[in-house]
């Protein structure tokens, strides 16, 4: 039986259309001809059959599985279901497409349940997409451009322009002047723009940064040009103030449009910037904090649609004005993706690390994403959003969201040094759409490559009106961007029950009285050198590293006789194991320790030789403080471990009478060995017959000839051995021959620093047994 003949599936009808059926603009599907393709009536259980077509399928144009499921009983269709199956069908007739005259009676009998729905609500998807876009705001601009300069200041008054003319020129605005003749049924409409009141600037700023800004329209040129180099990243002309008014202004009619209806999301294509603004001072081209106003308005002019706002920024610079705005208010959640580079990229400093989560009530409200490196693209993106942004954008369940769209991410700009796709920014934008009932906000911040910016918008705008955004090229996120994801989702876990991994933190530690498995694994360590090879600690007679080195320096007893010598600096051993795939916990049973590095002990010692074995931790008692997850410091570290490698040169390596010493690196730590070199470089050079290093992802170390020595370089060339992880970097880089200066590199076909271990350990053993025993020239040294 037909599911349109059951008179149980269908609704009450209003007068003169059954409920949820579009009007003439509200139409989905709309053929360029005018006529209507049927979709259903929504929620009446009519069908679509073009949509589903073997969903519907009757047996005899079906295949076998479907024509064997069991079907109802047919029934006698009522004459009620007749009446409206004719009046429906004069629906789909262009003769009878402007309604139906038949009262509800004529259509079909009302159970007393169904006769008390709520009235229908309107069709948002009938809503235009707005657009605020005003060309006053493109006379900012520099009084004093640097005449040696040859291209333009990055925050380029075209950058809006060039936006709001790719929109013209794809049919999605109305201009006269700019559009080529094509125009879509349902183009954008225009939100007017209006000046910001100083009242609403100061629910952000204070009043004297008003005030300063204010009086920039009547200073001189000369003054202009003087504040801009005593400020950070800005300049200023007499109509700088104006056209932040109108920038932040745009951004609050847009923003009140979305919450009022009146569009079901839009674009603000606005300038200058406001994400860098903080609460007292102007800095990084940004004049008046847009998006942070913006909010803030919603939430006074609409309290009970309003009240939570989610702030998305993707621009390619932490956003630190707005974080400062919310950083303690519990109804706004601001999420940043950006460069930071620990600390180095613009705006320098932590503020924009993933330790900053907000305070007070607003703790877990702030979430920072920050990218170590440049060269972040598709992959890295998306996978903090499925990992991070959208769980916690669902738990949270915002009312409004705000998209703080800076564009200096996209593939092209060479400020962000990024490689994002105009697609997907378009995924990006999509998977927002479902928040919030739709009610999305996009605000322009930076951007500064015109063709990647204005190709990046109309892609955002494109996915705002309907369309699907294009599909992306198969692609797997970086190392350091899956590092980056896990770490942030770790950390914040504590304030978002949706995210994973959870962090076990401290005060778990004490009530539970768990000792950390860094000390356990190197105490096991200990007892296996003592046993094995009858090794003691090495005394360290300096409290600061006595304090992070203890236990971690172990010795043979001949270590001071007349006997070749390995000194072995080396990162500690790998944890390998398989997780429970429900807890994702590694248990004992699943894990192992990867420890190649006691073949090379073990060789040595069967060779009757010296060897010092120097675990240099990731975590150093006296230098780091643990607080939940403890992240490694790689600059404390290291000057930790050369000031280590110096000490034992001078007391214990350099005045031993081993006529042969040989240096092994393993990680991280192989650079306190090279550090030594530049540092002792002639008496490094007279006692040490050879360096073994073994590299993954540490940068290289490189010497220097700027020394005593001359031919330092070249020297470490012919007497270095470095097997270099097949995966580093160094193999990328314009396939150049990589420089002396770093030694004997040597391509390993492993990529994992126990299996290079492993991989090389016959190399190795021939790398040193070739050289014990030879002596070199005495260096050559530079005069005086």
């Amino acid at each position: 039986m037909d599911p349109s003949d059951d008179d149980s599936q269908m609704p009450d009808a209003p007068e003169s259309l059954p409920r949820g059926f579009p009007r003439d603009n509200e139409r989905r599907g709309r053929p360029p001809n005018g006529s209507m393709l049927f979709t259903g009536l929504p929620g009446s259980g009519i069908p679509n059959r073009m949509q589903d077509p073997q969903r519907y399928a009757t047996p005899t144009n079906s295949d076998s599985e479907m024509s064997t499921r069991p079907r109802r009983r047919p029934r006698e269709p009522s004459r009620e279901s007749s009446v409206l199956a004719n009046n429906v069908a004069n629906h789909l007739s262009i003769d009878h497409s402007n309604g139906l005259d038949e009262k509800p009676s004529d259509l079909m009998m009302m159970d007393d349940s169904e006769a008390e729905h709520e009235p229908p609500k309107p069709y948002t998807s009938s809503l235009p997409t707005g657009l605020c876009y005003d060309v006053r705001m493109r006379y900012h601009c520099e009084l004093d451009p640097p005449k040696q300069r040859l291209d333009y200041h990055p925050e380029d008054p075209r950058r809006i322009f060039k936006i709001y003319q790719e929109l013209c020129l794809a049919g999605l605005v109305k201009d006269d002047l700019l559009n080529n003749g094509t125009l879509i049924p349902n183009p954008l409409k225009r939100i007017p723009v209006r000046n910001v009141t100083e009242s609403e600037v100061c629910l952000v700023h204070d009043k004297k940064h008003y005030d300063f800004m204010k009086s920039t329209s009547e200073m001189t040129p000369d003054m202009l040009v003087y504040l801009e180099k005593n400020y950070d990243s800005i300049y200023l002309n007499t109509v700088t103030f104006s056209c932040a008014l109108l920038s932040a202004g745009g951004a609050i009619e847009t923003c009140r449009a979305v919450a009022a209806r009146t569009v079901k999301n839009a674009i603000a294509v606005i300038r200058p910037p406001g994400h860098h603004a903080e609460c007292s001072r102007p800095m990084g081209f940004c004049i008046f904090d847009n998006v942070s106003i913006a909010a803030k308005v919603c939430q006074l002019d609409f309290p009970e649609t309003c009240r939570r706002i989610l702030i998305l920024d993707w621009d390619v610079h932490h956003g630190n004005g707005i974080q400062q705005a919310f950083w303690t208010n519990p109804n706004v959640l601001y999420i940043s993706l950006h460069v930071h580079e620990d600390g180095n990229f613009y705006p320098a400093g932590t503020y924009g690390d993933h330790t900053h989560c907000g305070a007070g009530a607003g703790l877990g409200k702030n979430i920072n994403i920050p990218w170590p490196t440049k060269g972040m693209g598709d992959a890295d993106y998306l996978l903090a959003f499925q990992h991070i942004v959208m769980p916690v954008a669902y738990q949270f369940d915002p009312d409004l969201v705000i998209i703080a769209a800076g564009f200096d991410a996209a593939d092209g700009d060479q400020l962000g040094g990024c490689f994002v796709t105009p697609a997907c920014y378009a995924h990006m934008t999509h998977m927002l759409m479902g928040l919030a009932q739709g009610k999305l906000v996009v605000c322009l911040e930076g951007g500064y490559n015109l063709t990647s910016i204005s190709k990046s918008a109309l892609a955002v705008t494109r996915t705002l009106i309907g369309e699907e955004p294009d599909r992306l090229p198969p692609a797997r996120p970086t190392d350091v961007g899956k590092e980056t994801v896990q770490k942030v989702a770790m950390y914040q876990s504590v304030h978002w029950p949706c995210l994973s991994p959870k962090d076990v933190h401290e005060e778990r530690f004490d009530k539970a009285g768990a000792d950390p498995m860094h000390e356990v694994i190197r105490i096991y360590q200990t007892s296996q050198l003592r046993e094995c090879y009858n090794m003691t600690s090495v005394m360290i007679y300096r409290d600061r590293l006595a304090r992070s080195f203890e236990n971690q320096v172990m010795a043979t007893p001949n270590f001071e006789e007349d006997i070749p010598l390995v000194v072995i600096f080396h990162d500690p051993p790998e944890i390998m194991g398989t997780p429970n795939p429900e807890s994702r916990r590694l248990e004992l049973h699943n894990t192992w320790l990867a420890d190649g590095l006691k073949h090379y002990i073990d060789w040595a010692t069967k060779q009757g030789y010296g060897v010092i074995d120097v675990n240099v931790p990731k975590y150093l008692p006296d230098v780091d403080t643990a607080n939940g997850y403890s992240e490694e410091d790689k600059p404390t570290r290291m000057a930790a471990t050369n000031e280590l490698a110096v000490y034992l040169w001078e007391n214990y390596i350099d005045c031993n009478d081993s006529p042969d010493i040989f240096f092994v690196g393993v990680g991280a730590a192989y650079q306190a060995v090279v550090s030594l070199l530049g540092t002792r470089e002639q008496e490094f050079m007279n006692r040490v017959r050879g360096l073994l290093n073994f590299i993954v992802e540490t940068d290289l170390a490189a010497v220097s000839d700027a020394g005593q020595v001359y031919w330092l370089s070249k020297w470490y060339k012919t007497h270095s051995l470095n097997f270099v992880s097949n995966k580093h970097i160094v193999w990328d880089i314009d396939r150049k021959k990589p420089s002396k200066r770093f030694g004997n590199l040597v391509r390993s076909p492993e990529s994992r620093l126990n299996d290079m271990l492993i991989k090389h350990q016959e190399e190795a053993q021939e790398f040193i047994l070739a050289r014990v025993g030879t002596r070199e020239p005495a260096p050559e040294v530079k005069e005086e």
